[in-house]
């Protein structure tokens, strides 16, 4: 499973939302800016998390979007299924070996487990406290 700038793209504008919360309304122009994105791009992946009642907008010369819930009750997973649909890494197949399609749900339930337990909160206080190494996973 790859996420896709949808999905990228779609936690920066949570974050961002995030680190505000409770100061009103965030143009998507601002965050654009903040983090050198297309602001016609953040326009489209806002609509699908306003549908989903993620977020709401704020009409006027001070409007803009805010969080529609408390950042500790949304999730990277909520923020992932609206823009990249079902979490499924791999199609599991009913004619399958039973060892392998075993493998694939524990890997199914290990990225769901990481991304529904990982609130908007958590990422906006990430602390970075060192390095990591980074690895590409193809899945």
């Amino acid at each position: 499973m790859k996420i896709s700038t949808k999905g990228r793209y779609g936690l920066t504008i949570m974050i961002a939302l995030s680190k505000k919360h409770g100061e009103g309304p965030i143009s998507l122009k601002s965050i654009a800016k903040e983090h050198s994105l297309s602001e016609h791009y953040l326009e489209q992946l806002i609509a699908p998390l306003r549908n989903a009642m993620l977020v709401k907008s704020v009409r006027g010369a001070y409007g803009g979007y805010m969080l529609a819930k408390d950042p500790e009750t949304i999730t990277a997973g909520d923020i992932i299924r609206v823009l990249e649909g079902p979490i499924t890494p791999v199609e599991i197949i009913d004619d399958e070996e039973p060892a392998k399609r075993d493998l694939w749900i524990k890997i199914r339930d290990a990225v769901k487990d990481v991304l529904d337990s990982t609130t908007l909160d958590d990422l906006a206080n990430f602390k970075d406290e060192g390095s990591q190494d980074n690895y590409m996973f193809y899945i």
